[in-house]
């Protein structure tokens, strides 16, 4: 072979390892080698920990080739982090403000709403007596200390807000009040007796060892309590996504969600993209 045809060939084959080498960068979305899992963040109010993290389990042993990864923290903190760009695949908002305001950023392929709540005060499980029986009760002297949540990124904060404002009694119990960054916290602070009573939602009432609830806000202080979830629009696993949103909204997860305490709110007529 001359040189002139050996550069020809050399040149050819070149080019057509260098074609090989791109088709096989590029897969689909949700592609991936026969051993690779793919993982799914799902950015979730924490209110809901306890239920996630088995449905997140059982999804696992339904769908072996994706994993779920789960990121706890308040609402507002989480939507924050979305809006920054932080990677996320699905979000599930302990308040419909959060998830609404990344819809209207266009940051939302598809949201339904999931879940329901009622917001409950709770008190230290030790105290046996003279416990409050309504929010009128808890400017009372012998409550120094109330936890409640921020308002301005804790959703059971903002409706623990705005039934104190309601009541009238915003003002008055504004000096005890000492604010957690999301309602676990808010929580472990009336657990530990750091604060004599909290704003907490019931289904973390419910699950708690060291904290008894005093009683239940009417829902007519406050507005709804609602969980929606959504799909991230910026999902590098769309069809991944998909399937974990299908299984959250499904029978399996609703019967997790109920036994935690929470109201399955679902419907396909609910959905928005």
């Amino acid at each position: 072979m001359d040189k002139r045809r050996q550069a020809v060939w050399m040149a050819s084959l070149a080019a057509m390892l260098t074609s090989l080498t791109l088709l096989s960068g590029c897969r689909t979305t949700d592609e991936r080698k026969p051993d690779e899992r793919i993982e799914l963040l799902v950015s979730a109010a924490v209110s809901l920990q306890r239920s996630m993290d088995r449905i997140g389990e059982a999804f696992e042993q339904a769908h072996p080739d994706i994993r779920i990864t789960m990121n706890y923290g308040s609402s507002g903190a989480l939507r924050q982090q979305i809006a920054e760009g932080a990677p996320a695949d699905l979000f599930i908002s302990a308040d419909t403000v959060q998830m609404d305001r990344l819809a209207d950023d266009g940051l939302i392929a598809r949201q339904a709403v999931l879940l329901g709540n009622r917001l409950t005060v709770v008190v230290p499980a030790d105290r046996s007596d003279n416990l409050p029986e309504t929010l009128e009760d808890l400017a009372a002297g012998e409550y120094r200390a109330v936890a409640i949540g921020d308002p301005d990124t804790v959703p059971a904060g903002a409706y623990a807000a705005e039934a104190l404002r309601h009541a009238g009694l915003l003002e008055t119990l504004e000096p005890k009040l000492v604010y957690g960054k999301d309602v676990r916290q808010v929580l472990t602070y009336v657990e530990s007796g750091n604060a004599d009573a909290g704003f907490v939602y019931r289904t973390d009432a419910l699950l708690s060892g060291a904290a008894r609830e005093a009683f239940t806000l009417p829902d007519d202080l406050h507005a709804p309590i609602r969980y929606p979830a959504g799909i991230v629009k910026a999902t590098a696993h769309p069809e991944a996504a998909a399937r974990f949103f299908a299984f959250l909204t499904g029978d399996a997860a609703r019967r997790i969600f109920e036994a935690d305490g929470f109201v399955f709110l679902y419907s396909p007529d609910g959905e928005s993209s």
